[in-house]
Order: C-alpha cells, then sequence, then structure tokens
C-alpha cells in the first residue's frame, strides 16, 4: 500500500466504517432474530443473541499450508477478522490491538482468523512477517486464497474489498464466534482490546 497520508486515510476509514455498518445492519436485516441490547461487557456496534445467527462456513488455507475449517473450530471461541499484510494504515494498527486481545485470552482456548483481503500480494513469507511485528503469539492462523476462494467469505461476513491502484482497500472489522459457530458480536475498528477481550471472554463459558 502507499505510505500514509492523513487526508486520504480518514476519507478511506470513514468509508470503511460506513460500509461496514451499513453491510452489519444489512446483515441484521437478515436475520429473523432481533438483536439484543448489547451487553455493556461487550462493547461491540452489533450483537447477537445465542442461536440466532449462525456464522458463515468457510475453510481455507493458512499460512502453514493447513487448511482451517470454522466447522473444525466448534467448541472454541473465535475471532474473524480481515487484513492485508502489505497494508502500512489501519492493518498494522489493529495488528497491535490483537497482540493484546491475544495474549489476554491466553487459557480460554480462543483462535483468531485473520481473513486475506489482499490475494494479489498476501503470502505465508508476509503474513508470517505481519504477525512477527505485530508480536503475536497464541493461536492465529492467516488464511489466504484466490480471490475467487476469499471473495465468499467476504461477502459472507459483509465486508467490501476493492483493489485501486497501488492499494487495497476494505474495511475493517472482527466478529466474535461463539462455540457453537453463531455470530455474537462485531466490532468496527477502531475498536480496545478490552472491548474485544470482554467480548470473547463472555462466549468462552
Amino acid at each position: 500500500m502507499h505510505a500514509w497520508r492523513p487526508p486520504r486515510y480518514a476519507l478511506i476509514a470513514a468509508a470503511a466504517a460506513l460500509g461496514v455498518l451499513i453491510g452489519l445492519v444489512a446483515a441484521l436485516l437478515r436475520s429473523s432474530h432481533a438483536p439484543a441490547a448489547p451487553p455493556e461487557s461487550m462493547r461491540a456496534q452489533v450483537t447477537w443473541p445465542p442461536g440466532t445467527k449462525r456464522a458463515p462456513l468457510f475453510a481455507l488455507r493458512d499460512q502453514r499450508g493447513q487448511v482451517v475449517s470454522t466447522a473444525s473450530l466448534r467448541g472454541r471461541p473465535v475471532l474473524v477478522t480481515f487484513l492485508d499484510s502489505r497494508c502500512r494504515s489501519a492493518c498494522p494498527v489493529e495488528g497491535r490491538v490483537l497482540s493484546t486481545v491475544l495474549d489476554e485470552l491466553k487459557g480460554t482456548n480462543t483462535v483468531l482468523l485473520v481473513v486475506s483481503v489482499n490475494p494479489w500480494s498476501d503470502t505465508p513469507a508476509s503474513a508470517r512477517d505481519f504477525a512477527a511485528h505485530a508480536r503475536w503469539h497464541g493461536d492465529w492462523h492467516w488464511l489466504l486464497g484466490s480471490k475467487a476462494t476469499l471473495a465468499p467469505v467476504w461477502r459472507g461476513f459483509g465486508i467490501a474489498v476493492k483493489r485501486v491502484p497501488g492499494d487495497v482497500v476494505h474495511e475493517v472489522a472482527l466478529y466474535v464466534v461463539d462455540r457453537h459457530g453463531d455470530l455474537r458480536a462485531a466490532y468496527l475498528f477502531p475498536f480496545s482490546a478490552d472491548a474485544v477481550t470482554s467480548g470473547a471472554r463472555s462466549v468462552a463459558g
């Protein structure tokens, strides 16, 4: 991506946040159950009661070449987010927040899934480099693939991705999936590590 420039980044961030919010509202409207009032402990933009909104199912290869599927992770809390390992603006900032989240969730059996939004440039090596710079520890998987394999996952979570010259513009959000495979919360970035940790802990028991 291009070097960070405040005016352009501000516009992208605003557009991304608006797009995510629209996508999340649309997802809620597609649900047959109205969401409960957000618990204070979760502090998410959107929450779903248990058993009312299934998380999209998918299977992709991670940075080690292993196939990771959401179905195989049943029984564990899962965090799902969408990043570009080549990004030099919002993604590294979220990466550092997620480092704190992973540290704080040790012992909860929580797993972090990062779905690539840059199938044109993301590689296993660039994913590992991103994680190393962000100082990630714990159980995380950077899920890679072609645009054809990743686009259905983006759509399933309401994440818009657009490739522009020298850049990939995408929405920045994180979802909490409970042990039964149900969506429970969605956070727009920027979010705090404490907010995500609280949301994940609330579904880990």
